[in-house]
């Protein structure tokens, strides 16, 4: 049995129903989202979309599963500043897309499902993962004190963009993601985040 082509006609269509399923997010929300509106949208028979996503929810878990793939790049600038930097202006791009901005609504709309909760824990895991990698090169070149918990880094960074969008409405802009990259880089020095010593063991140097 043949495998469908990249770039073929299974990947236009795949295209073509999440930039529907996207559309759809952002003008009705997630209590907007169907598989008939989506198809509708898509102009692609509903038929497919059954067979393929099955619900709404599948068609939110793949389109976020594919921004998730697209939303995770590793800076490196020689520099923690830097570094931190790029990562804070990588999240504000993702807050300010409005692909990003009609999927995390629905990500908060839909509460505590496990599927979607399964997709969000992937790609903090990824995202947390690129950042560990960015404190460990940091603490390597002795800008960071060691054990830097790069999962704490990673959700400083984030939390006053987020807090932003979803609760203060205040703007999302590069200032704020530069601050936000400013504050942490100067936490993560003074050793704020990174994990105490066992008992009765020396601190590291």
């Amino acid at each position: 049995m043949s495998q469908p082509r990249p770039g073929g006609r299974t990947a236009r269509t795949r295209a073509a129903v999440l930039e529907a399923t996207i559309d759809q997010l952002t003008e009705a929300g997630y209590a907007g989202l169907s598989v008939d509106a989506v198809a509708r949208r898509a102009g692609v028979h509903k038929a497919t979309l059954y067979r393929r996503w099955g619900t709404a929810d599948g068609l939110l878990l793949d389109a976020l599963t594919l921004f998730a793939d697209r939303s995770v790049a590793m800076p490196d600038t020689g520099t923690l500043d830097g570094d931190l930097r790029d990562i804070a202006r990588s999240a504000l791009a993702v807050l300010t897309d409005r692909a990003g901005q009609a999927l995390i609504r629905a990500v908060v709309s839909a509460g505590h499902d496990a599927q979607v909760a399964q997709v969000i824990r992937a790609f903090w895991t990824r995202h947390n993962t690129m950042v560990a990698r960015v404190v460990d090169r940091a603490a390597d070149r002795g800008e960071l004190p060691a054990g830097t918990e790069a999962a704490d880094v990673a959700r400083a960074i984030g939390a006053p963009l987020y807090m932003r969008l979803l609760v203060t409405a205040e703007p999302l802009d590069t200032a704020a993601a530069d601050q936000s990259a400013a504050v942490v880089t100067a936490a993560a020095r003074a050793g704020v985040f990174a994990r105490p010593a066992p008992h009765g063991a020396e601190p590291p140097m």
